[in-house]
């Protein structure tokens, strides 16, 4: 191992968020280097959910067919159930409680097809950072180095000190960087440069196993999660929720992953003498071979850092918010932390932007992290519903909360109005496993981008409708396109490396493709002009960009590398010579 190293940008952290950071780097030519002090990737299942804006980001970087081809189909991914029991033959056992469509399957599946190239996913966390590893390793060989770990870290104006130990040999070495990401978790670089997670902490102690067994007599095939609320099992243990890890998918799953949460007081959290036995009785089938592979827990908070940046230190992912893991938001943010991040850090060590356009991270990923954590909080706190939909107080004995489910169950008019009122009720879940608009919708106020005076589209309360628009800021949506006989996403249209891509109508292609290509000589930055509409290289075959575009057929809109609208014009009269140049110049802070 050398004595010392130099690098552009050192990553401390090879979870989800580094090794993307690590990926997206490589992809836009900026050397690095990536440390992380576990020897393996996570041998826990962690977070499972990708939402389809994190696989538009595997797509433009060449991951989402590999993802999709291990992750859940869609058959067994569209629906969350909430039921009794597995087995059992009583009364109460066996009984459905509430089904959701649920991330973009069933009746959701128009929306979430209309508004994005592809679908979300499931792929545990425990399968995907290997191949995310893989991948980082290929495109930057020798870079990516477990089993070492930071030791000490200092900055000055021009970049950080680092020491790394190897911990195989117990050596050390220093690394010296223009930039540091830390996707770290929170653990080690935020504290040591004073910045404070705010919030909640030590609200739930959730308990997790991961383990093997046949589930295939019991499991719905179509559910990729299902909560359990066996009236049995007390106030503890009588309520959980398990998801399916795969490799194969539903029924036949091989592998699960069960959840509990405590009280972080309560005496019986965390027993590992008793967990098994506690499932097999909360899922009602006793004789259930049950193989450990990994029991874990923590304690659940909603924190997000006072700062995303010190100096020249860059805080992402977990370092930056952790929250519930309710709508799945963590694994997706902190993806989309490092999809914001690289193209900044790209820019601005290539020389093409000033390091104030890093100064834009922060002004619009902390935004978007305090929502994800209110967000998740609020869906996580909701799940207290299920017991008020059976008018049940909290800590109910269980005999209370027997006789209320056989009242629920009862063939009865007044069962009939227990279990309406319960549907109504549960049917507020809708807000954790439907956050279309959540998940795609989010849009920058300030930031790398050139505000036109347009007020933001509204926005739904509840998390699902989402209204697109190419306002400056926001995600570029989504339109089938048809080139040279392919058809592809106006996402696809923005490669990596990325300069960024002007897009116009055909009356507007002259004038825009020579300002295009002024910018591009002024600033030293790739400026595509790609004309959109009837006889022009990209077709719009059902008019749904010309829908969805907001400007006129002359107008334009410029999109930044990482496919949000950094400045558009409405149409090309009165437009300035250097409009579009001042516009990049701005984004960039040149």
């Amino acid at each position: 191992m050398p004595g010392s190293l130099d690098v552009p940008v050192l990553i401390i952290g090879g979870g989800g968020c580094g090794l993307s950071s690590s990926i997206f780097l490589s992809d836009h030519g900026i050397d690095h280097l990536l440390v992380e002090r576990h020897q393996s990737t996570s041998l826990l299942p962690k977070a499972h959910y990708l939402n389809q804006r994190t696989m538009e980001i595997f797509r433009q970087h060449g991951l989402a067919d590999e993802v999709y081809a291990v992750g859940t189909p869609m058959a067994n991914l569209g629906t969350v159930k909430m039921v009794t029991t597995l087995g059992g033959d009583g009364p109460l056992d066996r009984r459905t409680l509430q089904e959701m469509d649920a991330f973009g399957g069933g009746s959701l599946a128009e929306a979430y097809d209309r508004d994005s190239p592809g679908p979300s996913t499931n792929y545990p966390q425990l399968r995907l950072e290997p191949l995310l590893r893989r991948h980082a390793e290929s495109r930057a060989p020798g870079r990516i180095r477990f089993h070492h770990e930071l030791v000490t870290l200092t900055q000055d104006d021009d970049g950080v000190l680092a020491i790394i130990r190897d911990r195989d040999d117990d050596q050390t070495y220093t690394v010296r960087a223009r930039y540091l990401i830390a996707a770290d978790g929170g653990k080690t670089v935020g504290p040591m440069f004073g910045v404070e997670l705010r919030g909640p902490t030590g609200l739930v102690d959730m308990v997790n196993l991961h383990f093997r067994a046949d589930l295939s007599p019991w499991w719905d095939d179509r559910a990729v999660i299902t909560f359990f609320n066996n009236p049995s099992g007390g106030s503890t243990w009588g309520a959980g929720a398990m998801a399916q890890m795969g490799p194969t998918w539903g029924k036949h799953s091989e592998e699960w992953s069960i959840t509990f949460g405590f009280r972080p007081d309560d005496p019986e959290k965390f027993d590992e003498s008793t967990i098994i036995p506690k499932i097999r009785s909360l899922l009602n089938v006793p004789d259930l071979d049950i193989i450990p592979i990994n029991l874990s827990h923590w304690i659940v908070e909603a924190v997000l850092a006072d700062r995303y940046r010190v100096g020249r230190v860059l805080l992402a992912g977990d370092a930056a918010h952790r929250h519930p893991p309710t709508t799945g938001l963590g694994l997706n943010t902190a993806i989309q932390d490092a999809h914001n991040l690289a193209w900044k850090l790209a820019a601005v060590l290539d020389g093409r932007a000033d390091d104030a356009l890093l100064g834009t991270y922060e002004a619009e990923r902390r935004p978007v992290g305090a929502r994800n954590v209110e967000w998740a909080m609020f869906t996580f706190a909701n799940h207290a519903v299920v017991d008020a939909g059976f008018g049940l107080p909290p800590g109910a004995p269980t005999e209370m909360v027997e006789q209320a489910y056989a009242a629920h169950f009862s063939e009865t008019p007044h069962g009939a109005t227990l279990r309406a009122r319960f549907t109504e009720v549960a049917d507020t879940q809708r807000t954790e496993f439907q956050a279309h608009d959540i998940e795609i919708g989010f849009g920058y106020e300030a930031g790398a981008l050139v505000p036109d005076g347009s007020e933001a589209p509204s926005r739904d309360p509840m998390g699902f409708a989402y209204q697109p628009t190419t306002r400056p800021g926001h995600r570029l949506p989504h339109a089938w396109l048809a080139h040279d006989g392919r058809r592809l996403s106006t996402h696809d249209l923005v490669g990596v490396p990325g300069g960024f891509v002007l897009l116009t109508g055909p009356s507007g292609a002259s004038l825009w493709e020579s300002a295009a290509s002024r910018a591009t000589a002024k600033f030293g930055v790739p400026v595509s002009t790609l004309v959109i509409g009837e006889g022009a290289a990209y077709i719009d075959p059902d008019g749904a960009w010309a829908r969805l575009r907001e400007v006129a057929d002359d107008g334009a809109i410029l999109v930044r590398p990482d496919n949000h609208v950094a400045w558009r014009a409405h149409d090309c009269a009165g437009v300035a010579d250097d409009e579009l140049a001042a516009a990049i110049g701005t984004v960039l802070h040149r």
